[in-house]
């Protein structure tokens, strides 16, 4: 860059790209190198960069903060102070002269953007910190003596040792010379300037019997910011002119026998590459090497007249020849005074050099190191074996096929990926070979691209890692049609090599902390130059060599990768992480040796005769959706690699309260550890499954056990304990989280039918389920079922069992709910339980500190809320509340207290409390070391499986909660939550950051459901109701937190819509109307935030209209209710018309709309105008005409065209609403019960709010009438089929009947009241079948034939239905073409408007309900509503349910006598039926869509009647 200074005029052209050197100098991070360039940070604004800046804009950490700042501030330090500080340096030339340092006032200050350093250290890491901004250079070593080392190269900017004397003969003195200068000299010149430095050299060593090397290119003294030593490099682009200098030999040395001397003893030039990571241009260091052997330089002494190049003459002249020696590190004239002495000891000299040379040939035998145990410390960070606590990141290059048979060590390590740069890995290389025994994925750099700025969870989730291993092929792949081809060095680097240092610093930034993994280095074959930048990446990432580890079975290719590999690590700090010529063979058998898990290519699984089969690890590794539970599960750990401590810390660290482990059971079975409790719990489960298993004929194909237990009381170790006695017995397995229900249904499949021809007479699979919602687990056992009936497995066989492990704090109702196949678990122990737990308490004090099985202790108390008052008190008494430890146990306390299943990862606590986690090959220096004695106490360490990042909890959620109820009796829960979500470190901490903000995001958003085990429903966050109801100034502190929330998590729009909610409930609307918006600005178009905002004005509304004073207000008093009332259906109307996302089954702004409306008619019936005696048939003349009373029309303005649309748009409402209803079963996610605004009864029961509104809004006509009976909409009518008192339902259908003429004609009636007109006649049939008002199905035919099939015109979804059930044919034969037209097209038109219905829902959400079905009786008869069948399905809810998805209701007898079996066929997996005898055919929808058999087959099933068009129940194949 040349000189400039941060100092006046040049300051201000520094671009960001000098100050990117100077960050690199200091050593921060590439990371944020890279972020500064992106905003532009130049020199000038580099002075006044601030903390915030750095913190929030780049994301750097505190340490690397102070360090850029301290080095900024310096250079900001006046120049005279500079001055001063560097007037003492001083140094020394070759030839003993005292030389100083340039006059710094004569010449501009050197930028410390001049050059860049030669690798990144990250200086919180470093244990020196340099005071000044010189780089702190790092030291190397020379090439061997007297040796071609062809991949021998220098660092530029590394320091060789100083220059040295001649010591000993035969270890080389040294001189520097730097011709930083004179190369640029032309050949003449140069090749006087070499020799003369040479030959001088050359006749000293020669006279000294000493070896000595002269290197040009290295500084030989102190000069501006470089150092003695430093390697800078010359270029050599003429190199004949170094070759030539010797020439001069012949010209200088005195005599021909000295000439042909120094011919012998002066070695050829030597030009060693200096690699500089900063520049492409290349330079070399050139070194002769002096070799004066003893047979030629004895009883000599040697005289050299140096060449000069005389500038006069234009001539080079022989100084005066005369003898040179070598004193300390300078090469002076041997004086004449002692010239005599000096030859008189030549003798001695050559004594000394056959001595030394002598010596130096004898052969020493070299031990060498223990590479065993360097290989073992190096990859397993010092424990004593290798289990799955690290995991490991190969780079690798292309194995030999006799590399490829020694691999087995690799399958067996915590492999996170590999990046190979072999394009063949995957055909004939080590990816395809590993691929026989694991399942991994393949990927291309590009793959972690992460384009669509995905969070991290979902990279994690997208590219399935820490499931499988992610193969990473880095320099393309052969043999594959699509992605990237393999290509050259030079074409890599352009266009790969960024991508890569994307992927390294992903990984080592966002996935994986550091401590965490160790990257080990194959080199397998020749090195390439993208392996090297592979290395520098990580070395760069990974601040250091800690945790890189280089294996080389060849010396040769090591020489050559570790030359190219000096630039970001010094050779020293190489040689101590690599494993050299140990062939790959050891390497395996040793590496082997100290896994804890041998080598077990296949595991066991039951089979039905009693046996066992094999299911290799690949077949195993491909069930990635389950864990497999094998016969010989743990049988693959080496017993022998478990010493008495590690054993005792597995089952302490289960008595602390952490996750029962597979190895628990097995140590407690081969009699290793103490047996585990079994709970009375454990014992009925056993039960329930040996009455399930051992049944003679099943009743089901599907069952299920549910385990509901009190969060921290045993339940999953009862599951797991469940699971490992019945491994023997049937096939087991755990549902992994987060698992997509159609991959979990294939594997499920797989595992039962492995290695078993007859699919009907597999053993069932015993499916563990834990912490799922209902939906998932009724979808799954839906799936499942559609399987077994698409292989046609008898339903008799038992195929799958469901355990179901659920946390409930009220596990005793749950289990009353359905007793034959629930179990609760509880915290209160039976009376035996209570003498089991004091006898192995008993046991575990002789074993371990009451500290170290606290959460034992704790249960053995049966959780007594006393015994963790006073443990609890006693704890807090000894901590000190100022410490940021005791603020920690606040924040995890808070946390576990109000969101299930919620940790800190330890790297967040690391990043809180502002330590750093230090690790050496040796030992780790753990998190916990820095907590107190009593946090150790209550913390106990996790292992997430979601992100694989070590992680804290309260040993017990009553513990949490006895914590945080006593902290906050000093300090407030909204001061806690306020400190902790204010904490910009742990907010913005990078490692497993979108875990950490889902747990804020809980705290602050998730509401308490009784449905899913809740204590009792919450309107808002259980924290959120805390703070309104306990904390001093509740409302506002709760407000104050949200908003702190909604900034803390990055401008959360549903955080914003839940304050909105807050607002508005205690009556603040204008900041509620306000937050609303905000939370609009951000999600436009977001259903749930639309209708937010209209129930801001509904209850802004309700709040007028309640307070008004007046009972009869005058219309000009009016106005600001009526505005507020209208901007609410304004907003509704809005929501209604946004899109609707997959998880929302339907708009509920819809009965928001409704709601005002209705309230809005019933307070303009109170205006003065419209309250007298004819006021409400002026108000019904006022909405429904043109007319407008003189009073209200000017005050009204604004409002009449609104008003007088409010009875039209109320009625599309309720249509919307009851239409819906009518199509789906009625439910809601978990999800959106969060966000959902609704009153509990619209969410809840809709038909019956729906009901109560219809008889709010009733014209004042016929149809007032009937919507007040339940004959106004569909969903009203269906609604009276579950009215208990039928004879109730049946009156009210007449009436609805004689409300009409007796000689009724389709032109009568409206559409609308023409379809209800029907339905109610089809209601009253199933309800009063004799009923003297009931029409015949003919004349019902003959109303119906208004309705409109096709185009524009067509009638509703309603109408369309009720003509699928009144034209389907009793008998095929039996139909007339028309009616077979009517038929078929309103089938039709029904499948297609229920497909634009279900476009933009879910699975779950689109499931359609089913109302009636085609019986075996004629006329309307032959219409079945479902309760009827309903009726005939005994037991409790639960129960009837399991009925209806396991098939048995299509067997119960009277349902059999009651249905119709409808004969049809499947043709291209579609299922038909015939209709009429013109070879017409109806599509019929199988209700479960794997049901229908593979192939062309004729069968039949029961017909139901949907909005979706017929649908075909319990599919058989006819004989």
């Amino acid at each position: 860059m040349g000189r400039c200074s941060l100092h006046g005029p040049t300051y201000p052209r520094l671009h960001k790209s000098h100050v990117s050197s100077w960050l690199r100098s200091i050593g921060i991070k590439e990371v944020h190198i890279i972020k500064m360039e992106e905003e532009e940070v130049t020199g000038p604004i580099l002075t006044t960069l601030h903390q915030d800046f750095l913190r929030k804009t780049i994301g750097m950490k505190s340490g690397q903060i102070e360090h850029l700042l301290k080095k900024r501030d310096e250079l900001l330090i006046p120049k005279q102070q500079k001055i001063k500080q560097k007037s003492d340096l001083s140094g020394k030339s070759r030839d003993g002269k005292k030389e100083t340092v340039e006059d710094i006032g004569q010449e501009p200050q050197l930028s410390p953007f001049h050059h860049k350093p030669e690798h990144k250290k990250n200086p919180t890491d470093s244990s020196e910190n340099t005071s000044s901004t010189e780089v702190t250079l790092s030291f190397c070593d020379y090439r061997k003596f007297d040796q071609d080392e062809k991949d021998f190269r220098y660092v530029k900017h590394h320091v060789l040792p100083p220059e040295t004397g001649t010591e000993n003969m035969m270890v080389p003195c040294h001189e520097y010379k730097s011709l930083e200068i004179a190369y640029k000299l032309d050949s003449k010149r140069l090749q006087v300037k070499v020799a003369s430095e040479v030959l001088r050299f050359a006749c000293a060593c020669m006279n000294m019997r000493a070896n000595g090397t002269i290197h040009f290119g290295i500084m030989d003294k102190v000069k501006g910011t470089h150092k003695h030593g430093e390697i800078i490099g010359i270029p050599a682009n003429n190199r004949e002119d170094f070759v030539d200098a010797l020439d001069y030999i012949e010209r200088c040395f005195k005599g021909s026998n000295q000439q042909s001397d120094a011919r012998s003893c002066i070695r050829h030039p030597r030009f060693i590459e200096v690699l500089d990571k900063e520049s492409s241009g290349n330079t070399w260091v050139i070194e002769y090497d002096i070799v004066p052997k003893a047979n030629i330089v004895k009883d000599k002494l040697y005289y050299v007249g140096v060449p000069k190049f005389s500038e006069k003459d234009k001539k080079v002249k022989c100084e005066e020849k005369i003898p040179y020696y070598r004193v300390g590190a300078n090469t002076p004239r041997v004086p004449e005074d002692d010239l005599v002495p000096f030859i008189q000891g030549l003798r001695e000299k050559d004594q000394q050099r056959e001595e030394a040379e002598s010596t130096s040939n004898e052969t020493t035998l070299d031990f060498g190191e223990d590479q065993k145990r360097k290989l073992a410390i190096l990859l397993t960070c010092g424990k004593k074996h290798m289990d799955n606590s690290l995991f490991y990141i190969v780079v690798t290059n292309k194995l030999q096929p006799a590399h490829l048979d020694n691999i087995s060590f690799l399958v067996h390590m915590n492999l996170f990926c590999v990046f190979d740069f072999d394009p063949d890995s995957k055909t004939s290389g080590l990816c395809g070979r590993y691929k026989e025994q694991k399942v991994t994925n393949l990927h291309f750099l590009d793959d972690y691209a992460n384009d669509n700025k995905l969070g991290d969870t979902n990279i994690i989730n997208s590219l399935q890692l820490f499931e499988r291993t992610s193969w990473i092929f880095c320099n393309g792949r052969n043999n594959f049609p699509g992605g990237e081809q393999p290509c050259d060095e030079k074409t890599w680097i352009k266009t790969r090599k960024r991508k890569l240092k994307k992927v390294v610093s992903l990984i080592c930034n966002e996935i994986l902390p550091r401590g965490s993994f160790v990257v080990l280095f194959l080199l397998m074959s020749e090195t390439e130059q993208p392996l090297v930048e592979n290395f520098h990446e990580f070395y760069a990432e990974m601040s250091g060599h800690e945790f890189l580890t280089v294996l080389s079975e060849s010396k040769e290719i090591y020489k050559k990768w570790s030359s190219l590999a000096q630039v970001s690590c010094p050779i020293s700090d190489l040689k101590e992480i690599s494993i050299v010529e140990m062939p790959l063979s050891h390497v395996d058998a040793t590496v082997q040796s100290i896994q804890l898990l041998k080598n077990q290519p296949r595991r066991t699984l039951p089979v039905p005769n009693g046996g066992l089969c094999f299911i290799k690890s690949v077949e195993e590794s491909m069930l990635d959706s389950l864990e497999v539970i094998s016969v010989d599960q743990c049988d693959d750990i080496k017993l022998e690699l478990m010493n008495e401590e590690k054993m005792e810390q597995t089952e302490s660290y289960f008595y602390r309260g952490g996750k029962i482990n597979w190895i628990n059971f097995w140590l407690a079975d081969k009699h290793k550890c103490g047996m585990i409790i079994e709970r009375d719990a454990y014992k009925e489960a056993n039960t329930l499954l040996d009455n399930i298993v051992y049944r003679n004929k099943a009743k089901r194909p599907i069952e299920s056990v549910n385990i509901y237990h009190h969060p921290g009381s045993g339940g999953s170790t009862v599951a797991r304990q469940i699971l490992w006695r019945w491994r023997n017995k049937v096939r087991c397995a755990v549902v992994k989280q987060g698992k997509e229900i159609t991959t979990v249904c294939e594997h499920a499949v797989k595992l039962r039918e492995h290695d078993e021809t007859d699919k009907s007479k597999c053993l069932p699979v015993l499916l563990l389920l834990e912490d799922y919602n209902k939906d998932y687990i009724d979808d799954l056992r839906r799936q499942l079922g559609n399987v077994i009936a698409t292989k046609k497995i008898s339903p008799s066989v038992l195929c799958f069992i469901l355990l179901i492990c659920s946390r409930s704090n009220d596990s005793e109702r749950m289990c009353r709910a359905l007793p034959s196949q629930t179990i609760a678990v509880t915290h209160k122990l039976s009376a035996e339980e209570k003498r089991q737990f004091s006898k192995k308490l008993e046991q575990l004090k002789l074993q371990f500190e009451p500290d170290f099985i606290l959460t034992f202790l704790l249960m053995s108390e049966g959780y007594q809320p006393s015994y963790i008052e006073d443990f609890v008190k006693n704890l807090l008494d000894k901590i000190d509340h100022s410490t940021p430890i005791t603020r920690l146990i606040r924040f995890v306390a808070l946390l576990n207290c109000y969101v299930d299943d919620s940790y800190i990862s330890v790297s967040h606590c690391e990043a809180s409390l502002g330590i750093t986690t230090h690790f050496d090959k040796a030992q780790y220096h753990a998190f916990v070391d820095h907590l107190s004695e009593e946090a150790r106490l209550i913390f106990i360490h996790l292992n997430q499986s979601s992100t694989h990042i070590p992680s804290i909890q309260i040993i017990h959620p009553l513990v949490a909660e006895e914590i945080l109820s006593q902290l906050s009796a000093n300090l407030p829960q909204s001061d806690i939550a306020m400190d902790l979500i204010s904490d910009k470190v742990l907010i913005n901490h990078r490692f497993d950051r979108d875990e950490f903000l889902k747990f804020i995001r809980a705290l602050f958003i998730r509401r308490n459901k009784k449905s899913r085990g809740d204590p009792k429903d919450t309107t808002f966050s259980p924290l959120i109701e805390h703070v309104c109801d306990v904390d001093k100034g509740g409302v506002q502190k709760a407000v104050d937190l949200m908003k702190a929330a909604y900034i803390a998590l990055g401008k959360d729009a549903h955080v914003a819509q839940q304050l909105a909610r807050l607002l508005y409930t205690h009556n603040r609307f204008e900041e509620a109307l306000e937050w609303a918006e905000e939370a609009k600005s951000l999600l436009p178009y977001d259903t749930f935030i639309l209708d937010t905002l209209g129930q801001v004005y509904k209850r802004w509304f309700y709040h007028l209209y309640d307070t008004l004073e007046e009972k009869e207000p005058s219309p000009e008093r009016c106005t600001e209710i009526i505005s507020t009332a209208l901007k609410g259906i304004s907003a509704f109307r809005a929501s209604e018309k946004t899109p609707i996302y997959d998880t929302v089954s339907f708009n509920n702004s819809y009965y928001g709309e409704v709601d005002v409306g209705c309230r809005l008619l019933k307070f303009l019936s109170g205006v003065d105008v419209f309250s007298n005696a004819t006021g409400k048939s002026e108000l019904m003349q006022y909405l429904l005409t043109d007319y407008i009373p003189a009073e209200v029309k000017a005050p009204w303005q604004k409002f009449h065209q609104q008003l007088k649309g409010l009875q039209r748009s109320l009625s599309q409402a309720l249509e919307y609403i009851s239409e819906d209803l009518s199509y789906f079963q009625t439910d809601i996610s978990e999800d959106d019960e969060e966000l959902d605004a609704r009153d509990p009864e619209q969410v809840y029961n809709p038909r019956k709010w729906l009901t109560k509104k219809i008889e709010k809004l009733s014209p004042f006509q016929r149809r007032m009438r009937a919507y007040k009976l339940g004959g106004g909409n569909v969903t009203s009518i269906l609604s009276l089929f579950y009215d208990k008192n039928a004879k109730n339902a049946g009156k009210k259908l007449e009436t609805i009947f004689s409300l009409y003429p007796k000689n009724l004609m389709w032109n009568d009636l409206e559409p609308t009241e023409l379809t209800n007109f029907i339905f109610c006649q089809i209601a009253l049939n199933c309800i009063l079948p004799g009923s003297s008002k009931l029409l015949s199905l003919q004349k019902l035919q003959e109303l119906s034939r208004r309705f409109v099939t096709k185009g524009k015109q067509m009638s509703s979804a309603s109408a369309l239905f009720l003509l699928s059930l009144l034209f389907w044919p009793e008998t095929c034969n039996e139909v007339t073409h028309n009616d077979t037209e009517i038929l078929l097209c309103a089938i039709d038109a029904l499948q297609r408007l229920c497909e634009q219905k279900n476009q933009h829902k879910s699975q779950r959400k689109s499931r359609i309900a089913t109302h009636f079905f085609l019986a075996k009786a004629r006329g309307l008869n032959k219409i079945v509503h479902k309760g009827a069948i309903e009726k005939e399905i005994k037991g409790p809810l639960s129960e009837r349910k399991l009925k209806w998805l396991g098939g048995e209701v299509w067997k119960t007898k009277q349902v059999v006598q009651l249905l119709k079996r409808v004969e049809g066929w499947t043709e291209n997996e579609n299922l038909f039926v015939k209709c009429g005898s013109g070879g017409s055919k109806i599509r019929v929808i199988p209700r479960y869509s794997s049901s229908l058999p593979h192939g062309n087959e004729k069968v039949t099933f029961y017909l139901g009647f949907s909005f979706d068009g017929v649908l075909a129940f319990d599919i058989q194949v006819m004989e």
